[in-house]
C-alpha cells in the first residue's frame, strides 16, 4: 500500500496560517490522502495540519523584540530540524516569518529535502543581500506581487508569481449593504474600521493612537459609528481593555467584533496598520488611512535599511501614493482625526477623486488574479514530480 505524501509546512502568524489553510486545500486535490506536519495556526488545523508547537509562538516581528525569545526560537529551530530529517517530507514549504524559515530551509536543503518559501521575503525593500542566503535555503519562491519576481530571476533563483489568494476569493460585487446588516449597522450610517494590527505589540502601540483619534473625530461627527475586528481571543482581550480605559466600553457607537472582512466591507473609511489587510481594504474598495508604527530601535534600524519610498501594499502595488500613509512619529492622534474628519466631511461615493481611486483598486486587483493557492499547488506539484 502506498504511503501518503507527507508535507512539512511553517506558518508563523496569522495572514500565513490563512495561506497555510488555502495551500493545504488546493495540495489535497492533487494529493487527497496527504499529511500535513510542522507549524501552523487555527485554519491550518482545522484541515488536518499537525502543528508541534502553536503559531503564536513564532507570532514576533522587528530586529530587536526576537533576542528575549531567541532560546525559545532556536529551540523550535531545532526540534523541527530534527523532525523533519528523521522522517522527511516530500517538500517543506515555509510560509512567510523568513528570518525564522529561511534558516530552517538552509538546514532542510543540505539534507536534501526540497524547500519551497511562499511569501517573498522583503529583498526589494531592505536587506537586499538576503537574496543569496535564499539562493542557497530554497528551491522555489512563491511570490504574491508581480513586481518580487526580477530579482531573484537577475540572481537565478527559481521563482513564480502566483498572485495572493484574497484576490481570487474576493470577487467585485459590493456587499456592504449585507455586512451593516450582519453588524446591525444603518445604510446611513458613517462607519470608520479600526484594525490596530493582530498582533500585541501592533494593538498596544497603535491602539490608543486609534482610539484617541475616534474619540477627537466624534467631536465634529457625534453619530458617527466605529467597528473594531479582533483576530482572535487574545486580540479580544487588548482591545476591550483599552476600549475600558477610554471608558467607552459598552459605549454602542464602538463595536468589537470578530470578522474584519465584514468589518471592513461595512465601513466608509479603514484606519488600520500596514500588513495584508490594507490589501484586504483594497480589494473591498475601500478607502483607507494606513498606519505603520515599530519600536524605537527597531525602527532606527530599519529606517536606515529601507530602499522603498512606500510601506502600504496598494501605494507598492501601484508604484505611488494612492492612499495616505503615516509612519512612526508621524502617526499620530491628531493627524489620524484630521483624517477621519476630513475624509467625512469630503466624501462622495460619487466624487471623481473617489471614482478614480476604485478604478486603481479594481486594475491592481485585476492583475492580481493569477491563480492564488491553485497556481501555489501546482508549481509545488511541479517541483515534486521533477524531483
Amino acid at each position: 500500500m502506498t504511503q501518503p505524501l507527507r508535507f512539512g509546512i511553517v506558518a508563523g502568524e496569522k495572514s500565513g496560517d490563512m495561506l497555510g489553510a488555502d495551500l493545504i486545500k488546493a495540495l489535497k486535490e492533487h494529493y487527497p490522502d496527504a499529511e500535513f506536519f510542522g507549524i501552523g495556526g487555527p485554519a491550518m488545523e482545522e484541515l488536518g495540519c499537525h502543528s508541534l508547537v502553536p503559531m503564536d509562538r513564532l507570532s514576533v516581528m522587528g530586529f530587536v523584540e526576537p533576542l528575549g525569545r531567541l532560546p525559545e526560537l532556536l529551540r523550535i529551530k531545532r526540534n523541527l530540524e530534527h523532525t523533519f530529517i528523521e522522517n522527511p517530507p516530500a517538500v517543506f514549504i515555509g510560509i512567510d516569518s523568513p528570518d525564522f524559515n529561511l534558516r530552517l530551509e538552509a538546514t532542510l536543503k543540505a539534507n536534501k529535502i526540497k524547500t519551497v518559501q511562499y511569501v517573498s521575503p522583503t529583498v526589494w525593500a531592505y536587506r537586499a543581500k538576503r537574496i543569496f542566503k535564499i539562493k542557497q535555503a530554497v528551491d522555489l519562491v512563491l511570490t504574491l506581487f508581480p513586481f518580487e519576481t526580477e530579482i531573484y530571476q537577475k540572481h537565478g533563483v527559481s521563482v513564480a508569481c502566483v498572485g495572493h489568494p484574497l484576490a481570487n476569493q474576493i470577487d467585485f460585487e459590493d456587499y456592504r449593504k449585507q455586512n451593516r446588516e450582519q453588524l446591525s449597522l444603518a445604510d446611513n450610517d458613517r462607519v470608520v474600521a479600526l484594525l490596530p494590527g493582530s498582533r500585541s505589540s501592533e494593538i498596544k502601540r497603535l491602539g490608543p493612537v486609534f482610539m484617541e483619534a475616534a474619540i477627537a473625530a466624534l467631536q465634529q461627527f457625534p453619530k458617527m459609528k466605529f467597528v473594531l475586528p479582533a483576530a482572535g481571543a487574545g486580540a479580544k482581550i487588548l482591545l476591550n481593555e483599552l476600549l475600558g480605559k477610554f471608558k467607552i466600553l459598552g459605549n454602542d457607537q464602538f463595536q468589537l467584533v470578530d470578522n474584519s472582512h465584514a468589518a471592513m466591507s461595512a465601513s466608509n473609511l479603514v484606519i488600520l496598520a500596514s500588513g495584508t489587510a490594507t490589501l484586504e481594504a483594497m480589494l473591498l474598495r475601500r478607502p483607507m488611512v494606513v498606519c505603520y508604527k515599530l519600536a524605537p530601535i527597531t525602527y532606527a534600524i530599519a529606517s536606515r535599511m529601507l530602499q522603498i519610498s512606500f510601506v502600504a501594499l496598494p501605494n507598492l502595488l501601484a508604484g505611488k501614493e494612492l492612499v495616505p500613509e503615516y509612519v512612526q512619529k508621524a502617526c499620530t492622534a491628531k493627524t489620524l482625526s484630521l483624517e477621519i474628519t476630513k475624509f467625512m466631511s469630503e466624501a462622495s461615493e460619487d466624487d471623481s477623486k473617489h471614482i478614480k481611486l476604485l478604478k486603481e483598486f479594481d486594475a491592481i486587483h485585476r492583475g492580481l488574479r493569477l491563480g492564488g493557492s491553485v497556481g501555489a499547488a501546482q508549481e509545488i506539484v511541479n517541483l515534486i514530480q521533477t524531483s
